[in-house]
């Protein structure tokens, strides 16, 4: 009983360590623009999955090719590397020696990088799916991007397959009929839980005596105003605030990520060519199908009224193939990129309206009554 009680629980947030934090976001700036994943380790407490470390998984050397196809193979192999066969034996190893020196060695999920929010891809869910259906159902998969980040906001955040989503890849059928059966929709795919930053007593006690009061002693006068602006930078303390956050300029990734919007609402009207296509082709069949019928009908009338056996009626299916319906699994999860990258616009310009609102008296012309 005290076995299944934890899986009763539903997780409601991921709690990460500060050094696992930072290792991460290590890797993933050292191999961007290329795809990084690794495992991470931990413990499940109640309702909150605890990060405790993180590892990298084993880089795969590539033979010389061309640049351009050497760097998307690399992509791939690292954005498949958490189901590979060699990384799972190389994680089950890892688990068991940290386990001999008594660390937290409890399989909790994995992490990899993207890059301006494009991480909802076939490869990371079949990842999360191995994950929750082979290893551990309570895991996590944290993604970090790397551009959002540069921007100085931390883009770390943890996903899971809803139950619906597991239970409808596990029968591998996406068609039409089993969606509106199953109720799933794009909003159903991933489970996003809350991410917190978790610090200990003696590092919080470290970043409270960081700041350091003024200097008394006497300075030389600067020769130049770069030298003053340079010896601004120097003084500044790690805690002080960041006057560059308040820059009234368009956020650069606004265009790129809009182009990369545009791209997935192409890729949407692909698709929905396609399935158009599909029920243009199935209506033609079905067709042919409801005329050969109705000509065999009348042939069989004929032949009962000759006092002759009639002909079969189920040969259609031998004659007659109709066209499969192609997989909606891509729809879903390209519906549920342009989702992410619509949120991604949103809170682009969110922080640029607000800015522009706070310094809008000094932009409009004052009124001057006569």
């Amino acid at each position: 009983m005290a076995d299944s009680l934890p899986k009763e629980v539903p997780l409601k947030a991921v709690q990460v360590e500060a050094l696992v934090a930072m290792k991460i976001i290590k890797h993933c700036t050292q191999t961007f623009p290329t795809t990084a994943t690794g495992f991470i380790v931990g413990l499940d407490v109640a309702e909150v999955l605890q990060v405790t470390n993180a590892y990298p998984f084993p880089t795969v050397e590539l033979p010389n090719t061309d640049s351009h196809h050497e760097a998307n193979a690399a992509s791939n192999l690292a954005a498949a590397a958490p189901r590979a066969k060699a990384n799972t034996v190389y994680q089950s190893e890892m688990i068991r020696y940290l386990r001999e020196v008594n660390v937290d060695g409890n399989n909790v999920g994995w992490y990899t990088s993207a890059n301006m929010g494009n991480f909802v891809t076939a490869n990371m869910i079949e990842n999360q799916y191995f994950y929750q259906k082979e290893l551990n159902e309570r895991t996590v998969a944290l993604v970090h991007d790397v551009s959002r980040s540069s921007q100085g906001t931390l883009s770390l955040r943890a996903f899971r397959l809803s139950p619906a989503f597991m239970t409808q890849y596990k029968e591998g059928k996406f068609t039409t009929e089993t969606l509106q059966k199953s109720h799933l929709s794009y909003k159903d795919v991933l489970v996003e839980l809350p991410v917190t930053i978790h610090n200990s007593h003696l590092l919080t006690s470290l970043l409270h005596q960081l700041p350091t009061p003024p200097s008394t002693e006497e300075r030389p006068m600067p020769l130049a105003r770069s030298s003053l602006a340079k010896e601004a930078a120097q003084l500044r303390s790690p805690l002080d605030p960041n006057l560059d956050s308040l820059d009234l300029s368009i956020d650069p990734f606004m265009e790129k990520t809009c182009d990369l919007l545009l791209d997935s609402i192409e890729t949407h009207y692909t698709e929905l060519n396609n399935y158009q296509y599909y029920q243009r082709q199935l209506g033609r069949e079905q067709a042919k199908i409801a005329s050969w019928q109705t000509k065999r009908k009348a042939e069989n009338a004929v032949r009962v009224a000759a006092k002759q056996d009639p002909l079969p009626e189920d040969e259609w299916t031998r004659l007659f193939k109709l066209p499969q319906e192609p997989s909606r699994l891509e729809t879903l999860l390209n519906s549920r990129q342009v989702e992410q990258y619509a949120r991604q616009v949103d809170s682009f310009s969110a922080t640029v309206s607000g800015k522009m609102f706070a310094v809008r008296g000094n932009l409009l012309p004052e009124d001057n009554p006569s």
